[in-house]
């Protein structure tokens, strides 16, 4: 790692060392959550306890508060991004990388019971909702950041690292599987109508089908097959893989290996898609998120047209100039941070590295819709650019059953 990176990352690192800075920086109701406050920072400590262990004191000093600031606001939120849920998640991922990962394991394993025990509702609901003759998946049911696939690429990180976690990793990978062999007509079972799509989420009358990491097909795929790499199949498991990952293929925009953020219910009938931007070289929509979740099939399904597919997307990504990248900002969701971890190439760390700015409360800043704001967080914070920093120059960790990227999917 040379000293430029290693110097930014411990410079973000200990200005993230009180948890109170944290919870200054965001809403009450995010201080606790992985997405912007103490679970997600956190993380970034537990990472860098090899290092020095008053960044293993940090990470326990930010999971005792992200519980008191989850218990203040009342929130119940099962995804992996919000409260409790990211705490949950943060524990099962960020325990292993400390010194002594025995001083949270009372704290990890209620965690895993309790996210187990989450997922099973979750998918009893989902299967309750379709046996009702419901159509299409709700993102809160499925995607990465609320749904099973964050969810249940937790479960099985418990579960590998010994927690009873098996019942709600079974039940998501059920659940998503089911999700991917139903089908509407031309329209797959994660498809939705315009109206059940979230608040603020704009998209044609015809509804449309996400291709994306963060709220698209890329997520239950990228689950399905580390579940299956793993030896954890339910039946039907490697066809939905196999569905999932042809049908990502079968909508790229031709003559430049990327993919739409959405397929909508009129392109699904006609079989044409029209190339719009959105974020699409990002970790959220674009290509490295979309071409790791294909990577991952390839090699559970033992499909070398997914893998030459994958590469050959990421090579297009890679030999474009980054100032070309249809991304935001420095942080992991949908800036430079989410293509270097996805990518690890010079060209990545040397776009993230550039946004470094000492002046700044983090370090580093967040931009979306070219508005930027000091986030501390993981998944558009600064945290989250300190973790890629520190995994792009191998600064020294724990081997660990689960990367924090996990939480990303891409592992």
């Amino acid at each position: 790692m040379n000293a430029d990176s290693a110097q930014q990352v411990l410079t973000v690192a200990e200005r993230l060392l009180k948890p109170d800075d944290v919870i200054t920086a965001v809403r009450a109701s995010a201080a606790g959550s992985l997405a912007h406050g103490l679970a997600g920072t956190a993380l970034l400590h537990a990472r860098l306890s090899a290092t020095d262990q008053v960044f293993a004191e940090a990470a326990a000093a930010h999971w005792s508060e992200a519980a008191v600031q989850a218990k203040r606001v009342g929130h119940d939120g099962v995804g992996t991004y919000q409260s409790p849920g990211g705490l949950a998640a943060s524990l099962i991922i960020g325990t292993p990388y400390l010194p002594d990962p025995e001083t949270q394991n009372n704290a990890t394993a209620r965690a895993a019971r309790w996210m187990s025990a989450c997922a099973v509702k979750l998918a009893e609901r989902h299967r309750e909702y379709l046996a009702a003759g419901g159509v299409g998946t709700p993102w809160r049911v499925y995607d990465a950041l609320t749904g099973l696939s964050g969810i249940g690429r937790v479960l099985l990180a418990a579960v590998q690292a010994g927690h009873d976690a098996e019942p709600g990793l079974l039940a998501a990978l059920d659940a998503l599987t089911t999700m991917v062999r139903t089908r509407h007509g031309a329209r797959p079972g994660w498809w939705l109508p315009a109206n059940q799509h979230p608040k603020g989420v704009e998209v044609d009358p015809s509804g449309a089908a996400n291709t994306g990491m963060a709220h698209g097909i890329a997520g239950p795929l990228a689950l399905l097959s580390l579940a299956h790499l793993a030896g954890y199949s339910v039946a039907g498991q490697s066809t939905a893989i196999r569905e999932a990952a042809h049908w990502l293929l079968r909508w790229r925009t031709d003559g430049i290996a990327s993919w739409p953020p959405h397929i909508t219910g009129k392109e699904l009938d006609t079989g044409v898609a029209a190339p719009v931007p959105g974020r699409r070289d990002a970790w959220c929509y674009g290509i490295p998120g979309i071409s790791r979740s294909v990577a991952l099939a390839g090699q559970a399904i033992g499909d070398p047209a997914l893998t030459e597919a994958a590469k050959t997307a990421i090579a297009s990504l890679t030999a474009r100039p980054s100032c070309q990248w249809d991304v935001e900002g420095p942080t992991l969701c949908h800036g430079y941070a989410g293509a270097l971890q996805s990518t690890a190439t010079n060209r990545a760390a040397k776009a993230v590295m550039d946004l470094f700015d000492p002046g700044q409360r983090f370090g580093f800043q967040n931009i979306g819709n070219q508005v930027a704001k000091d986030e501390p967080g993981f998944l558009i914070g600064a945290a989250s650019v300190a973790l890629a920093l520190a995994d792009y120059g191998d600064l020294p960790a724990r081997d660990v059953p689960a990367r924090w990227d996990a939480l990303l999917l891409l592992s």
